[in-house]
């Protein structure tokens, strides 16, 4: 493709510059208006430069990848309400044998679910768990951190869903979800272990604590009971069992409770009884059944039985629950029954939600069969969100909240921008500079490509970098064979997202999670640039080497 008029060539440059500069630096002083924003506006100076017609501009939106795109995402939402994620941070802290074994469950556990759930999902989900473990091991979180971001990134490379680049390929190529799986999954394993094996090098001695094995165990069981207790806290179904009373009957319990403590010979104390356990009528109304609760059996029955052995345990909850009862039943079957009412609707609760979990995995699974079987990947992803919507069965908006509309209008602004920067001819004249050094049937061609990649995916990111090779590279390999064609287009998602670990701006799951540890009010942790390049550059070209020898066409 020759280049367009000097005129377009320049206005088109400055407007892709403009969008790349807030695209990856979305904060800079001069233009603080964020990533959204600036793709948008990238857009609409393609359009007023006349760089691309308004009708350009409006084909070059891609609707099957926003429609892939938001249907994951709508699922993803269904599946963190599911639990699946907090089953997930279980799994980490199960029968944790110290620092190293958490290490290498970390990067297993992040690459398969950053596969199936996205990476930026599961990067957002498990920081601030990963963060509470490190803390109660007394572990630096550094390492623990660099796991979950670079092992998402190196996972969500094996599937279309696994981040928006693959969403891309996978739709302009027309592979099919079985055929990219397979393609790259040996390489996906291999990388993990790999990249596993290089942060036990880089962190060896200082999660080699003597004690950290039983610390471990203890400080894993700690977390999950403090989420269990944060998850179900002050929950309708699981409030305490005692009903609330009028003041006519908790006069009435009070007296029982006060003449049994006169007979045994202190009037005095049955006073300070009555006093105790009396509340005026305003409080009975406005109470709640906890306050009843923690006032009348831990404090007056407890007195009593530890001061004069009236009652004991088992006598003074057969005796809570006969004053609890006994009005109600003489003023009727709503107050008397309430008790008997909550015992069966703490059951009934539980088999709602567990019910509703499974539909939500089910639905989950058939998407993925789904997208095994080739059907089409985008409408099977809004069908199993709609499925889930309906099963729901109650209004939409607090889960279509939130789904990122602010990354559709990005994508919407980044497709035009990068279709406009392409009629520019300056990608193509770069292409066919590089192309006899970059052809994928040598392996010094290969080598090229993918040194390419890696620059521009950390210059450009990652998406903009497979829209503009994309379909030049996928032509080149075409010009040798049609298997060679689809090893292209898995080369580049393979090589795209691995290039994503290079360096702390490399890829959105990387921000994500530094974000989350420094905002984390559990343990806040800044994690640097210069801290993730060290660990980066190393092994991103090994791991990125590893995946060119393994990524085949199956």
């Amino acid at each position: 493709m020759a280049l367009a008029p000097t005129v377009n060539v320049v206005l088109g440059s400055m407007a892709f510059g403009i969008f790349w500069v807030l695209a990856v630096f979305p904060a800079v002083p001069f233009l603080p208006i964020g990533r959204t924003a600036g793709s948008l506006l990238g857009a609409m100076l393609m359009v007023m430069f006349r760089v691309i017609s308004p009708e350009e501009a409006y084909a070059a939106i891609d609707l099957p990848i926003l429609g892939l795109l938001f249907g994951t995402m709508v699922v993803s939402v269904f599946l963190e309400r599911a639990d699946m994620f907090k089953h997930l941070g279980k799994l980490l802290s199960w029968k944790s044998r110290g620092g190293k074994d958490l290490l290498v469950r970390i990067c297993l556990i992040s690459a398969i679910s950053s596969a199936l759930f996205t990476n930026d999902t599961c990067c957002v989900v498990l920081t601030e768990f990963i963060l509470k473990i490190a803390r109660q091991n007394n572990l630096p979180p550094q390492p623990f951190l660099l796991a979950l971001a670079s092992s998402a990134n190196i996972g969500s490379s094996t599937t279309p869903i696994g981040n928006p680049q693959n969403l891309v390929i996978a739709v302009k190529s027309n592979i099919s979800f079985g055929k990219f799986l397979l393609g790259i999954l040996p390489a996906m394993f291999v990388g993990i272990f790999v990249n596993a094996g290089i942060l036990l090098m880089y962190y060896w001695k200082l999660l080699s604590n003597e004690k950290d094995v039983e610390v471990a165990a203890a400080a894993a069981a700690d977390v999950i009971a403090e989420k269990d207790v944060t998850l179900h806290r002050f929950h309708p179904a699981t409030m305490s069992h005692v009903t609330l009373m009028s003041s006519e009957d908790w006069s009435s319990a009070a007296d029982s409770i006060v003449l049994c403590s006169s007979t045994n010979g202190d009037p005095g104390h049955a006073e300070t009884l009555r006093n105790r356990i009396t509340w005026s009528e305003a409080d009975m109304h406005s109470g709640s059944s906890d306050k009843v609760e923690s006032t009348l059996a831990p404090n007056a029955a407890k007195e009593i039985a530890g001061d004069h052995g009236v009652f004991t345990r088992k006598e003074e909850d057969h005796s809570a629950r006969k004053y609890a009862r006994s009005g109600s039943w003489m003023k009727g079957m709503k107050d008397g029954f309430s008790y008997l009412s909550e015992e069966k609707e703490v059951p009934m609760e539980r088999w709602k939600v567990l019910l509703w979990n499974g539909c939500v995995y089910l639905v989950t699974i058939g998407m993925l069969v789904s997208l095994l079987m080739g059907v089409n990947m985008s409408w099977s992803a809004i069908t199993a969100a709609l499925a889930l919507i309906v099963l729901d069965f109650k209004d939409a908006r607090p889960c279509l909240e939130k789904v990122s509309y602010s990354l559709l209008i990005f994508f919407c602004g980044m497709f035009i921008t990068v279709d406009g920067f392409n009629k520019t001819g300056i990608p193509s004249a770069l292409w066919d500079f590089m192309e006899p050094y970059a052809r994928i049937d040598s392996a010094a061609g290969t080598a090229v490509l993918a040194v390419v990649i890696l620059f521009l995916s950390n210059v450009a990111s990652n998406v903009p970098t497979v829209l503009l090779l994309g379909a030049r590279v996928a032509a080149s390999a075409a010009e040798i064979s049609p298997a060679e064609e689809t090893k292209a287009w898995l080369l580049l998602a393979w090589v795209s997202t691995v290039a994503g670990n290079l360096s702390l701006l490399g890829s959105a799951a990387n921000l994500i999670v530094c974000e989350q540890a420094r905002r984390s009010q559990s343990f806040g942790y800044n994690l640097s640039f210069l801290t993730h390049l060290r660990f980066g550059f190393p092994t991103t070209i090994i791991i990125t080497a590893i995946g060119l020898l393994l990524v085949r066409n199956y």
